[in-house]
Order: C-alpha cells, then structure tokens, then sequence
C-alpha cells in the first residue's frame, strides 16, 4: 500500500507536437497571396483575412507553443512576425475605413514599418544560421523581399516611378520566399510523423559549439 501521508510525484509535462510547421504554413501562404498580389499577378485585398487569422493569430499561436518548448528563437520569430501580419492587416483596415488622415503618405509610412521589421529580420538572418539551412534561406529570402519592398514603397511614396517596380520585384522574392517556408513546414510534418528524415532541411551554418 502506498503512504497517504507521502508527497505526490510529480507531474511529468505532456509532450507538444512541434508547432514550427504551423508557424511556417501561415506565414508561408500569407507571404504568398500577398506578393502575388504585388508582384500584379493577382488582386489585392485577400491576403487581409490571411494575415489577420492564419499568418497572423495561427502563426502568433505557434509562436506561444514553441516557450513551452524552450525554444527561443522558434518563439522569437513566429510570436513576432504572427503579430506583423496583424498590424500590417490593422493598417490596411484602418486605411479602407477612412480611419488615416488624408495627409498621411501612406507609402512611406508603410515603407518605415518594413524596415523596422527588416531591422529584426537582419539578426534574426544570422541567428538562424544555428538552424536548419531551410530555416536560414527562409530567412534570407525574406530579408530580400523586406528590403526590396521598403525602397519600392518609399520611392513610391516620393512619386519615383521606379518605386512600383521595385514593388513587383518584391513581389517576386516573396513568392520564393513562400516558397522556402513552405518547403521548411512540409519537411516538419513528415519528418515529424516519420521515424527517420523523408524531406531534408540541411544542417545548421553555425553549430553550436
């Protein structure tokens, strides 16, 4: 019989199914809807509902789930980047509903908040290279298409005709960068239901020593 008077043992944490392929999914098909959009393949306005539940809330919520699972970088970015898609698709609302006095570039603010965002990215590039090699081209093809699209939208703003077809160049890198990330989040969810590696993500650039 056991002792009543005993301490209980503790509770052994259940384990988490790995949220970075979720986190990558979303950002993935956000990234993809809205640089169709500004590569002018495709209308605009979509990618908003996107970015507010699936790039956004989704990709916030993996983000959360990756504390629990000690992982700070893997927290770091998705925590961040679900919540730029949501104040980006906040802008936007508020732009549509005449909420942005009409003074305001709207151009060049946007350019502004792109490279905030490309400030994070750029260490965040380098961190990633103690990733996988997919996570750190995800990475690198993002810091392309933010930086791109910060002179597109800032020479746009100033009136410079080259400014909308930095856009659509912009365009272009992010459908790559999709790319990369969808690849990434494909590669975590077989692997991950697989007892060896099926799709390969590459070692890290920078190992941990």
């Amino acid at each position: 019989m056991s002792d009543p008077t005993a301490p209980p043992l503790p509770r052994q944490p259940l384990p988490l199914a790995d949220p970075a392929p979720l986190g990558l999914g979303g950002f993935a098909l956000t990234t993809f809807v809205l640089s169709v959009h500004n590569a002018n393949w495709a209308p605009d306005l979509i990618w908003v509902g996107l970015a507010l539940f699936y790039g956004g809330l989704a990709q916030f919520i993996a983000g959360q789930h990756e504390f629990h699972n000690k992982n700070v970088f893997g927290a770091t970015a998705f925590s961040t980047y679900g919540a730029f898609w949501m104040s980006l698709a906040a802008f936007i609302l508020m732009d549509l509903a005449g909420w942005i006095p009409a003074t305001l570039n709207v151009h060049q603010a946007l350019a502004w908040f792109i490279a905030a965002f490309a400030v994070f990215n750029s260490y965040m590039l380098i961190f990633s290279m103690r990733a996988s090699k997919a996570v750190f081209a995800v990475f690198l093809t993002l810091e392309g298409t933010l930086v791109i699209y910060f002179i597109g939208q800032f020479l746009a703003g100033s009136g410079h005709v080259l400014g909308t077809d930095l856009i659509h160049v912009s365009g272009y890198v992010g459908v790559a960068t999709a790319a990369a990330a969808w690849y990434a989040s494909a590669a975590g969810v077989i692997n991950g239901m697989s007892p060896r590696p099926v799709m390969p993500v590459g070692t890290p650039l920078w190992p941990a020593t």
